[in-house]
């Protein structure tokens, strides 16, 4: 059984006590995923990454992941540390759209899913599961299901968020010769999430409003994400922004509420002080949110180090009214002692008690008239921002969530 070189010595001093304690010994646990989990830009490598990382440290992993774009050297070589093996599937875009075509006319699965599959991508998956004998199979999202559906190894499905419901809510919201292809993917991925968890041994989700939308009648166990408290620590930094919201700038939940916080509720903000800033910080800027940048607004892209750019505000603020799932911009804010503002649907998946580790809002008049409270108050500031930092360092570490991982696929052993 192989172990990553800087735990060898770890397992080498433990495993005679694990073999004679009642605690399980290592198992070969086969990753499978959508997306190459570096670097951390979007949720769910950011997910697969610190879970791997997680479980790494009391099982062998072996990593296979899809991929439509080329992985650089750095990348795999940072999950080489954690992984006995790192494979990674090349997609063209000439077989993901050739396959997306022949599913949309010849079958009911999601597009979501026809994207990610293609029959040479499923040998080389089945011939490294041949190859490797892993105890435990662990597919992240519903988009890589077919490659390993009808495998009889212990599996594991993390359905992450309700996708089908996450579609279906951004409908009304998108240009309407969008609408009716949103439609129909609404009602194959949920279709879909009520079919293939049959093939499944155990299923995961990221939070409580996610495991009601999907809605099976059987076990969904909550596995949420965490924050790493070394990479968002509270640090001295220069205030420049006042207020800042960051995320991957082309994911359309993130796009829309970008455009919503300039358009509606700064403007608000301006009127009693026309000289606060905000920052929207992350990655590939959707040009929507490239044309809100001004004087008073900055917009950044990529950054190397996103919590430097916490550091650098004073208040968070996620007024989000579409998507699902667990926002791991709140959790890295609130880790790093900012005080945030945030929509009940946001907060739903958080927990966090209104007007004492968080502030919500749902109108534009609302979130202005916190946003102000915080800024000119800081006494509220600070007992938002201490009162954030225990709720997610209490309830949201990596370790804390992915130990209710392991704990199920231990479970599911022969």
């Amino acid at each position: 059984m192989y172990f990553p070189p800087f735990q060898a010595p770890i397992f080498a001093a433990n495993r005679i006590a694990l073999t004679a304690s009642s605690e399980p010994l290592p198992m070969r646990i086969f990753v499978l995923l959508s997306r190459f989990p570096y670097p951390l830009e979007k949720g769910d490598k950011l997910r697969a990454y610190h879970q791997i990382k997680e479980l790494s440290k009391h099982h062998e992993i072996i990593l296979c992941a899809l991929s439509d774009v080329e992985v650089d050297a750095e990348s795999r070589k940072e999950l080489e540390q954690y992984c006995s093996h790192v494979e990674v599937i090349r997609m063209s875009k000439g077989q993901i759209y050739w396959q997306m075509a022949m599913q949309f006319l010849t079958s009911l699965k999601p597009l979501q899913v026809a994207y990610f599959y293609n029959a040479s991508a499923k040998a080389k998956i089945r011939e490294l599961i041949e190859e490797k004998k892993p105890d435990h199979l662990y597919c992240q999202l519903v988009r890589v299901t077919e490659y390993v559906k009808d495998l009889s190894i212990p599996k594991t499905l993390d359905y992450m968020d309700a996708l089908g419901t996450g579609v279906e809510r951004r409908i009304d919201r998108s240009p309407f010769y969008m609408r009716p292809l949103l439609s129909m993917e609404a009602r194959r991925l949920m279709r879909y999430e009520q079919e293939i968890h049959r093939h499944f041994d155990h299923l995961t989700v990221i939070s409580e409003q996610d495991r009601l939308l999907i809605g099976l009648d059987r076990e969904i166990t909550v596995v949420p994400n965490g924050v790493d408290l070394e990479a968002f620590k509270v640090r001295t930094a220069d205030k420049i922004y006042d207020l800042i919201f960051t995320g991957n700038m082309a994911y359309p939940p993130n796009v829309e509420t970008a455009v919503h916080l300039v358009r509606k509720i700064m403007p608000i903000i301006w009127k009693s002080r026309p000289e606060v800033t905000l920052a929207l910080v992350g990655a590939t800027p959707d040009p929507k949110v490239q044309a809100l940048a001004s004087d008073r607004v900055t917009v950044t892209g990529w950054v190397e180090d996103m919590s430097a750019y916490y550091a650098k505000g004073k208040v968070f603020i996620a007024p989000m009214s579409i998507g699902t799932g667990l926002q791991n911009k709140l959790l890295e804010a609130m880790a790093m002692n900012l005080p945030c503002i945030t929509s009940n649907l946001v907060n739903n998946a958080l927990g966090a008690q209104n007007r004492v580790s968080v502030l919500l809002g749902e109108t534009p008049v609302q979130y202005a008239s916190l946003a102000l409270s915080v800024l000119n108050d800081e006494g509220l500031s600070q007992k938002i921002a201490v009162n954030g930092f225990l709720h997610v360092s209490e309830k949201f570490t990596w370790k804390g969530t992915t130990d209710r991982l392991m704990v199920l696929m231990e479970s599911g052993r022969a």
